[in-house]
């Protein structure tokens, strides 16, 4: 049995529609700040193989250590951020689309703290990939940073055959002479 009609029983309701992520922009800059310190307390293990095998005391026994486990920085980034606040990449993509689109004063200081970690995130990647600590081609990728290279045939078509140029070229030169 459904409710009576013409009733006005969502007035009774204790609050509409549903709860914000971040009711400041300061509780996101927070969050975001718990999320680079965990990605610090908590590196990647990369398993490398010892130059010099060694013996270790397990138990009654002794094991020879062959591999170790070296602690590597975890890069941050704006999915790790997601997976941390239990939201998806996309949500906050869309959430920074939506404040874009506001433009009052509250969505002006949340776009402030998502450029401020936007900015510690790729600076974080870069300078990892500078020092060496992270694959320097991924982070190029993830960041836009590209190096093109044009290469032209004195403005012909790349499209032809390599011994059509050598004539055009051989023609070219008999004319100037």
């Amino acid at each position: 049995m459904g409710a009576p009609k013409g009733n006005q029983f969502w007035k009774l309701r204790s609050k509409h529609g549903q709860d914000k992520l971040f009711a400041s922009p300061k509780l996101l800059l927070d969050a975001a700040y718990e999320y680079f310190a965990w990605c610090d307390e908590n590196p990647w293990m990369k398993k490398e193989q010892v130059k010099k095998p060694y013996e270790k005391k397990q138990g009654r026994g002794k094991v020879l250590v062959t591999m170790v486990d070296i602690p590597t920085q975890r890069p941050y980034s704006l999915s790790g951020l997601g997976i941390y606040c239990h939201v998806s990449e996309r949500f906050i993509l869309d959430f920074e689309k939506r404040l874009q689109e506001k433009g009052d004063e509250e969505a002006k200081g949340f776009l402030a703290v998502t450029t401020h970690i936007r900015e510690v995130i790729s600076t974080q990647q870069l300078e990892g990939a500078t020092v060496g600590a992270f694959n320097a081609n991924i982070v190029a990728r993830k960041l836009g940073l590209t190096d093109k290279k044009d290469i032209t045939t004195d403005g012909e078509s790349l499209n032809k055959g390599y011994y059509d140029l050598l004539k055009q070229r051989k023609m070219k030169q008999s004319n100037q002479q």
